[in-house]
């Protein structure tokens, strides 16, 4: 039995072009990546449905999802029940004589990569490929998380790229087919800036938002993050479900440390590029493969700026409940810390454009990892705090503004001991443009009290200057 056609569907229509037209050519074999919830399997299911599609190959057209099973046996065996046989001995042979006496056929193999990524399957499931794609009149599409297409097949070019987010206004049309458009935009954007325009997470937002309102899906988000989205019982209607089946792969599991990575990429809504990667010295073994990794398995991207990045809904997944280890944190910081350090010591002098660029490029990194490391359970938090102020520089000299962050370091102020790191502060406080200081005349009291107890004229005179 088919499935149904999907009733919303947006965004798409250039890859469901592109694959019709790789499916006029002589033996089509083509495979339709990308993260989970990006829509392959929603795309194969239009394909399957369309009238250039049922015109060709009328009723032998067959889409199997494959999420259940987990060998090269069960597979067949499924593809047998599809077609109409009652297998026998040798199952194999069997379905693939059915298929070649058959008339031109359409074959589809959904979520197929939990069987092809497993190590003891691997290898068997290329073969079953490579047996089905010596039918001439067979035309073959898979759908797969990640961005790898197995061996042994010859796939139809030009290969199309894994899927990526939708644009800004298919998502709108998305959402509003689901949930009307009686709701304020800037709302709905906000409500669509969770979900990185991620067809699966807008498609259960929109529904929660249709019963709840935009304003109580809002701040349910504060409070529960992506298990708002995670009530249902399979992949299409639990976000944390197929989000769970994406870390089960087992290319994570043969390089664990792939997933440490991940779990600090959920920090970083900038991304890490690979000189960060590389030159922060995070103790992981092998980072580039790592990265290479989580690439293949579309857990992670590289965006326009060649920037490694995670989608938002997955950023707060793993926040949720895959946090990093505190030395690999503290790692990535003190790599950041020392850039800003670089930044403060050749102030006024000749910066360099390359020190800028990236800082400028991971500043909603650093604040969050300083925000992190002015927790008091962590160490090394006087670095950290002069780190923030050292941020807080930064902003004004690339007229950026204040860095929020040196507003929240007003509390723990009395307990600094450090006399020098306070005037500091104060002096960075005093400076704010955007962000209320409490009792400043008692701040500016405390400075001149410590301007009379340390030697650094250079910090003085920035104090007095205010």
């Amino acid at each position: 039995m088919l499935p149904s056609e999907p009733k919303i569907f947006h965004g798409r229509e250039s890859e469901v072009s592109d694959i019709l037209d790789l499916l006029k050519a002589k033996t089509p074999r083509i495979a339709i990546l990308g993260a989970g919830g990006m829509g392959k399997s929603s795309i194969a299911r239009v394909l399957l449905h369309h009238p250039a599609i049922t015109a060709t190959y009328q009723q032998n057209r067959f889409f199997i999802g494959c999420g259940s099973t987990t060998t090269k046996l069960e597979l067949v065996s499924l593809i047998g029940t599809h077609i109409g046989l009652k297998l026998g001995k040798d199952p194999i042979q069997e379905v693939l004589k059915h298929l070649s006496n058959n008339p031109p056929s359409l074959l589809i193999l959904d979520e197929l990569e939990m069987l092809w990524e497993s190590a003891e399957s691997r290898g068997d499931i290329e073969e079953l490929l490579s047996l089905l794609t010596d039918i001439n009149h067979l035309a073959l599409m898979i759908t797969m998380r990640g961005a790898e297409r197995p061996a042994k097949v010859q796939w139809t070019r030009p290969f199309l790229l894994p899927l990526k987010p939708l644009d800004q206004k298919a998502a709108r049309l998305t959402f509003t087919d689901i949930a009307d458009d009686r709701h304020d935009l800037d709302e709905v954007d906000k409500i669509l800036s969770l979900t990185d325009n991620m067809p699966l997470a807008i498609n259960l937002l929109a529904h929660l938002v249709d019963s709840e309102g935009c304003s109580n899906v809002l701040l349910r988000w504060e409070k529960e993050k992506t298990s708002v989205i995670s009530e249902g019982f399979d992949k299409r209607s639990n976000l944390n479900l197929s989000i769970s089946l994406s870390l089960s792969s087992s290319r994570i599991k043969l390089l664990p440390q792939s997933q440490e990575l991940l779990s600090l990429l959920g920090m970083l809504p900038d991304g890490l590029s690979d000189v960060d990667l590389v030159q922060s010295k995070l103790p992981l073994k092998h980072p580039l493969k790592c990265k290479a990794v989580l690439m293949s398995t579309a857990l992670a991207y590289s965006d326009e700026n060649k920037q490694l990045k995670v989608l938002m809904p997955i950023r707060e997944y793993i926040q949720q409940y895959q946090r990093p280890e505190d030395q690999l944190v503290h790692t990535l910081l003190k790599h950041f810390q020392d850039l800003l350090h670089l930044f403060v010591q050749y102030l006024g002098t000749e910066s360099s454009p390359s020190t800028v660029r990236r800082i400028k490029s991971n500043f909603a990194n650093i604040q969050n990892l300083l925000r992190w490391g002015l927790q008091g359970k962590h160490t090394h938090l006087l670095d950290n705090i002069r780190s923030v102020c050292h941020l807080n520089r930064f902003t004004r000299a690339t007229n950026q503004g204040s860095a929020h962050l040196i507003g929240e370091i007003q509390h723990p102020l009395p307990h600094l001991g450090d006399q020098q790191l306070q005037l500091y502060v104060i002096t960075e406080l005093l400076r704010l443009s955007n962000y209320p200081v409490h009792d400043p005349e008692a701040l500016i009291a405390r400075g001149l009290e410590y301007c009379e107890h340390i030697d650094d004229p250079k910090l003085k005179c920035m104090f007095n200057a205010q």
